[in-house]
């Protein structure tokens, strides 16, 4: 038997639990902060547990950490002397490499420290004991979760927590001249899927006003073509690698063998979403990726996923399929075209 927190983006961690259940018989759950983060019991070895959720890992579920150790929140300094107390005794993980300590808390707590008072404390012990600490790209992840009551405290690596940001939540600093948000959608998902985008050459943007992710398209060096019959951004019409078609996308043909990536970032029913994508398919190389958001827009969001992706996978193979921390009533697909 083994515990854990998972985090799912706000209003989704029915669907998280829901994907859990259907993967792990007599797993239990507790609330710890409604529709969002949840304490997990399961019959599984820490081994076990890990090798499923890289197996097959959950949409909906943004974050997992073990709770290796759950401390009692006194309200007052001994809290911080048992987290470093508790970082002393782990020496051996701190010696290789880097650590990273991420903090998060309830409304409430009774833990009296803010998340950064308590990381530059353990930062300073890390250090004591000849470690080194890091804010990114770490090699291993001290997760401190602040109950209401209780410290729950676990030990994993990005790969194990799904993440290498404290709950999963993946923060961009906003640009000067940044056209939209949307934009954050299209760099998290370069990072969830180990896409490098610099690496295409020729893209369509289906459904591209204003322009948030041809703009990064672009900053990437690829030429663009962007379909949208609304306007998008003016200072686009800098760049000489894109093309503008005012039209539906319905209403437009390509030559064979164009594109090497087709991206979609549409407000419309994903069957007809799936269906669009699907009449472009003959303008794509054979092996072109695909990052496609699906707008959860029923009362069945599982059910509406499982039916796109049977629809996509008449010519697409999918890689993955996850809620991304910068989604909100969606998800986003990342698939490879597959000629016939």
């Amino acid at each position: 038997m083994t515990e854990w927190i998972g985090t799912a983006n706000h209003g989704f961690a029915s669907l998280a639990m829901e994907e859990l259940r259907r993967m792990i018989q007599g797993i239990k759950f507790t609330q710890l902060i409604a529709g969002e983060v949840f304490r997990i019991e399961v019959p599984l070895s820490r081994e076990d547990m890990l090798e499923l959720m890289q197996r097959n890992e959950p949409i909906f579920l943004r974050h997992i950490q073990p709770i290796e150790r759950i401390l009692p929140i006194h309200g007052g300094a001994d809290d911080l002397q048992e987290l470093s107390d508790l970082v002393r005794n782990a020496r051996k993980r701190c010696e290789d490499g880097l650590t990273a300590i991420h903090i998060r808390r309830v409304e409430g707590t009774l833990f009296p420290y803010s998340a950064a008072d308590t990381k530059a404390v353990l930062d300073a012990v890390i250090m004591e004991l000849g470690g080194e600490t890091a804010m990114q790209s770490p090699d291993r992840i001290l997760s401190i979760f602040a109950g209401h009551n209780e410290l729950y405290v676990g030990w994993g690596t990005p790969a194990e927590q799904l993440s290498d940001w404290p709950g999963g939540a993946v923060r961009f600093q906003r640009e000067e001249g940044q056209i939209s948000r949307a934009k954050f959608k299209l760099l998290e998902a370069e990072r969830a899927f180990k896409l490098y985008l610099e690496t295409f050459r020729e893209a369509l943007d289906i459904g591209a006003a204003p322009g948030g992710w041809t703009q990064l398209l672009l900053e990437r060096g690829l030429r663009v073509t962007s379909v949208d019959p609304a306007n998008l951004h003016p200072k686009l019409a800098a760049y000489p690698r894109l093309t503008v078609l005012k039209k539906n996308a319905s209403d437009v043909r390509f030559p064979p063998n164009t594109f090497d990536l087709l991206v979609c970032d549409m407000s419309w029913s994903p069957m007809q979403m799936a269906k669009l994508v699907l009449e472009k398919t003959e303008a794509l190389q054979d092996g072109a990726a695909a990052i496609i958001t699906v707008k959860l827009m029923h009362k069945k969001p599982l059910q509406t996923i499982r039916d796109v992706v049977a629809k996509l996978e008449s010519h697409f193979e999918l890689i993955k399929a996850k809620q991304l921390f910068h989604n909100r009533d969606e998800i986003t697909l990342y698939l490879k075209y597959k000629k016939a």
